[in-house]
């Protein structure tokens, strides 16, 4: 639902803040429908974040409103997220990821002082194989991420920011204004 003039106000100053942030070049954003069910207002941004020109990850945004509040938001917003990304394949395994992974969106909301309560999600690795018709590409590693968080305030420009950072680290884009070595390296390579 876009934003109209009959929105509460908490909701449309909600919506500007998403809008209004811009994250790094490399982090593509588009304004999607969102679900119908889940609050009476709704606001949604699906990301690509792209690497040497690849799509290495996505995710989507969804912000929430239910003017009466919510008891298990601790409020009336909720934000909620689901990203997903390649890994290689030899962090698929590794027991040590999903708290990694964690830290990216906690450490992304606290990098733009973007405060919030009430957060808890999930982290999945899985690897496919694929046999018989479906033969041919070698074995694929994903990461997903799914998480929910209330923000304290309707300024949400900093949770966006924030959400980027986490999408930024999940693709293992380098920090901005930064050129990893094998990108260097590919983009000098004729």
């Amino acid at each position: 639902m876009t934003p109209t003039p009959a929105a509460p106000e908490a909701f449309t100053r909600a919506v500007a803040g998403l809008r209004a942030a811009a994250p790094r070049d490399e982090i593509l954003l588009e304004e999607i429908a969102p679900p119908q069910r889940l609050a009476p207002y709704a606001f949604a941004i699906s990301a690509t974040v792209l690497r040497a020109g690849d799509e290495v990850a996505s995710g989507r945004l969804i912000l929430l409103h239910e003017p009466a509040g919510h008891e298990a938001w601790q409020g009336d917003l909720r934000l909620v997220t689901l990203i997903t990304a390649e890994l290689e394949e030899d962090m698929a395994g590794d027991a040590l990821l999903p708290a990694v992974a964690w830290t990216w969106l906690t450490d992304g909301l606290e990098q733009f002082a973007a405060s919030y309560t009430a957060i808890g999600g999930t982290i999945t690795q899985t690897t496919s194989t694929r046999f018989g018709e479906l033969a041919g590409p070698q074995p694929t590693a994903d990461l997903e991420i799914r998480a929910s968080w209330t923000p304290t305030s309707a300024e949400l420009g900093a949770h966006l920011e924030g959400w980027c950072a986490m999408l930024a680290s999940t693709a293992g884009l380098p920090p901005p204004g930064v050129t990893a070595l094998a990108d260097r390296h590919r983009v000098n390579t004729p």
